[in-house]
């Protein structure tokens, strides 16, 4: 589990394809002794298994294994060399939950459809396709790219895409990839978890 509190951003350093899984080398700022064999990290939304680690404090790396399942349903060139990721590690009993509860499973990909600089802070609207739109309400909470934000407004549009829009404050577009997005880019979008059970419940009593 996660909180959706970016805690670096990591680059991927190389992209080694061999007949099955890709496996990928990320270098990041971490401490190699605090990243476990088997633990996960969430890498812009997907919780991803260490298979190696090393490097030295500061100047850490490790390693992972991405099928071709996740690589289809995560945003397009996520995983090339160069790429930046939003980094979360697991959650550990006892530590602050910041965010909301993440799994680290992508729901959809969505679309930025509007950038505009509002008083230093960055509002964004982006495109939810058809299949989740029943699940992202105003003043929710929805994660993008590994990031737990709030819903500031959702509109449905006559396609059946919802779109929503957000606040992205100066901080957070220093500490996390979104900063850096454009309209036309795909996102990675994780939906509430307590509004999934609630759309499942509402369907049974619908049924």
């Amino acid at each position: 589990m996660f909180t959706g509190i970016t805690t670096a951003i990591g680059t991927v350093a190389r992209v080694l394809r061999d007949g099955g899984d890709t496996r990928l080398t990320v270098a990041c700022p971490f401490d190699p002794s605090d990243i476990a064999i088997g633990a996960s990290i969430a890498c812009s939304g997907v919780c991803l298994t260490v298979v190696d680690r090393g490097g030295a404090p500061g100047d850490a790396w490790f390693a992972l294994d991405v099928s071709d399942e996740t690589i289809s349903r995560t945003a397009p060139g996520q995983w090339r060399e160069g790429a930046r990721l939003n980094l979360e590690q697991a959650l550990k009993l006892g530590d602050e939950l910041g965010g909301h509860i993440v799994t680290g499973h992508v729901d959809a990909v969505g679309t930025v459809a509007v950038r505009e600089e509002r008083a230093g802070s960055i509002h964004f609207e982006i495109d939810a396709p058809r299949d989740i739109a029943a699940y992202i309400a105003g003043k929710g909470s929805i994660t993008v790219d590994g990031v737990s934000l709030t819903v500031n407004a959702v509109e449905d549009l006559p396609n059946g895409v919802a779109r929503f829009a957000l606040n992205i404050i100066p901080h957070t577009a220093e500490v996390t990839t979104l900063g850096a997005r454009q309209p036309g880019d795909g996102v990675n979008l994780e939906i509430d978890v307590l509004a999934r059970y609630l759309r499942r419940m509402q369907s049974l009593r619908e049924a």
